[in-house]
């Protein structure tokens, strides 16, 4: 019979009541040690003028200038009224005796013996100042046992590793579905066998079957790695328990290794269940040399290693990872037998965005005009969390405009302030600033209208966003997977259009292309170093992990390369020159119109080529 669920607090409210409890205790130990210093300082500076030294009391004595000696029970201070007029208060001193039994005998003897007209006062200890006394004397000790636990429940020592979704201990199931993830139609195919596995195990170990140990995911952030992790967890309805690769590496040594310990069995005792790692990267990379904190990651991710390998046949529990750079990871954790199988989450296509943005758009309100196909032919490239950020920063902006519906220009401007930046209209931009824009915005879209592999316009603009003092936008009507030679040309001849433009028109460059040279110049390296594009270097790859391969390819090579990007930036922007040259009356009436409306969109902008 199946475990009734208990309700159970979150553990991460009785985290956080026991982390402010020690925090309130050390604020109140710290107040308690700053009252006691202060006040044995006051009373310290207030005594020195009442202390009597212990020979002039002796001396005291002996001329019978005492009349009274207070004694405190287990204290060798003592309080002594010195004889003469006055209030008995003004006349008290404190006198320090070193040896307090030797002492009393000695009084004794003269009180006795020779007459001494002394009174002795036994008085009791003060509980309160006993009690006080104490504390502060245990303070250090107090403070030290605090210190230690707040350590150790940073550091993670005892206690579980791991979130747990949907175990018997009453934590929270987690209610993600296949149905909650778009676009990833064969990924989820993939995985959907993953799901029977959990479900009935037993089907697939008579056929002779064995569970797969672990199943890495990769691709680019926000492509719905830890989603499909949840799904496949709350499709097979077993626990999931999830941890960071991060939570793993801690101060002290041997520390990674025991979390792996204690997750692994933690996982076997709720099997069947899933254990999911994020960026697992970062105990996973490769084994360097045992120094320093390399040791401690090696110790983390041999453990790792022993714990995938070390299942027994009758324990389902399955291993899920993500990460965005799986070229990082060790060979060791790649085989099969610990993560069997390799699954890319890419980013979504043009009919993976549209179903994307019709799951995200289900809570909000959109008006008619809103084309989601057309959305996602504008948003190649994004991943499915930049899609529902899209939508989201569309609601903001349309309720910010006060609209009834998200309409087709608040989702637009949308894309525009999470690929360009933020639109500042208040900017004060002097009149040269302006011009200079103009003609640099318009020489990248003048030169782009002649290069027949490069996409056609979608608005211009010298408004400045973000960083940038104007923008070129541009339709991005299909999902690129290759890119050939010429289209890698001619983007660099576009890159370079602004600076062309500059030059042609206002004989003067600027700082303003300093980016659409850092882009260019990087094309023209991948394009000698990566795809092998050039002919004098040939079908060559010359891209190294490590600095010192470089060597391996000569000085002759790397000089090669070095005067080859330089010739292709040179043709890039010579082209852009001529191209400008010969359609200057254009640019000028582009630049005219910018520096009149600010804003020219695509159809505008097509009616200067008619």
């Amino acid at each position: 019979m199946k475990k009734k669920e208990k309700p159970n607090n979150n553990n991460s409210k009785d985290n956080d009541f026991i982390k402010n409890l020690i925090i309130s205790i050390l604020i109140v130990i710290c107040l308690i040690a700053a009252f006691a210093i202060y006040y044995f300082n006051v009373n310290k500076v207030k005594n020195e003028e009442k202390e009597l030294d212990y020979t002039e009391f002796i001396t005291s004595i002996n001329e019978d200038s005492i009349e009274k000696i207070k004694m405190t029970t287990g204290s060798s201070t003592l309080t002594v009224t010195m004889v003469g007029e006055g209030e008995e208060k003004d006349r008290e001193k404190t006198v320090i005796v070193p040896s307090i039994q030797a002492f009393m005998e000695w009084i004794q003897e003269k009180i006795d013996k020779e007459g001494v007209s002394i009174e002795l006062i036994q008085v009791p200890v003060n509980p309160i100042l006993k009690i006080s006394d104490t504390l502060f004397s245990l303070l250090p000790t107090i403070l030290l046992i605090v210190l230690m636990v707040m350590i150790i429940k940073m550091q993670g020592f005892g206690g579980d590793s791991g979130k747990v979704y949907g175990g018997e201990d009453g934590s929270k199931k987690t209610d993600v579905r296949f149905d909650d993830i778009a676009g990833l139609d064969e990924e989820k195919a993939e995985l959907v066998e993953i799901v029977d596995f959990l479900k009935s195990p037993k089907s697939y170990l008579d056929m002779g079957a064995k569970i797969p140990r672990g199943i890495l995911l990769y691709g680019k952030p926000g492509t719905g790695k830890t989603l499909i992790a949840k799904a496949i967890a709350g499709e097979a309805g077993v626990p999931f328990i999830s941890m960071s690769g991060s939570e793993f590496i801690e101060m002290f040594a041997g520390l990674g290794a025991s979390r792996v310990r204690r997750l692994f069995d933690r996982a076997k005792k709720l099997s069947p269940c899933i254990v999911f790692i994020d960026e697992i990267d970062a105990i996973g990379s490769r084994r360097a040399t045992n120094s320093g904190a390399e040791t401690e990651n090696n110790q983390t991710l041999n453990q790792l290693l022993v714990e995938m390998d070390g299942f027994e046949s009758n324990e389902t529990v399955i291993v899920l990872a993500a990460t965005n750079r799986p070229e990082m990871l060790d060979k060791a954790l790649l085989r099969p037998g610990r993560f069997d199988r390799q699954v890319t989450i890419p980013a979504p296509d043009l009919n993976g965005r549209e179903s994307i943005l019709k799951l995200h758009s289900k809570n909000k309100k959109f008006a008619q005009d809103v084309d989601f196909k057309d959305i996602a032919g504008d948003t190649a490239g994004f991943t499915g969390a930049e899609l529902a950020n899209l939508l989201n920063e569309a609601a903001i902006i349309a309720t910010r405009n006060k609209h009834e519906e998200i309409t087709n220009n608040d989702i637009e401007n949308a894309v525009k302030k999470i690929t360009v930046g933020l639109e500042k209209t208040n900017r004060v931009v002097s009149d040269k600033d302006k011009r200079l824009t103009a003609y640099h915005e318009a020489g990248h879209a003048v030169v782009s209208k002649f290069l027949p592999t490069q996409t056609n316009v979608k608005e211009i603009s010298i408004i400045p966003r973000g960083l940038a003092g104007g923008y070129t936008m541009y339709k991005t009507n299909e999902d690129k997977y290759y890119v050939s030679k010429t289209e890698l040309l001619e983007k660099m001849v576009a890159l370079m259009g602004g600076r062309a433009a500059e030059q042609v028109a206002l004989n003067e460059i600027s700082t303003g292309a300093s980016n659409d040279l850092e882009v260019a110049t990087g094309i023209a390296k991948d394009m000698l170093t990566v795809y092998g594009m050039d002919e004098k270097i040939g079908p060559l790859s010359i891209k190294v992990d490590d600095p010192y391969e470089i060597q391996l390819f000569g000085d002759k090579i790397t000089d090669a390369v070095g005067n080859e990007i330089q010739v292709l930036i040179d043709n890039a922007y010579k082209t852009a020159q001529e191209i400008l040259i010969a359609n200057r009356d254009i640019l000028d009436r582009v630049a005219e119109r910018l520096l009149e409306k600010e804003k020219i969109t695509s159809e505008e902008f097509e009616e200067f080529f008619k």
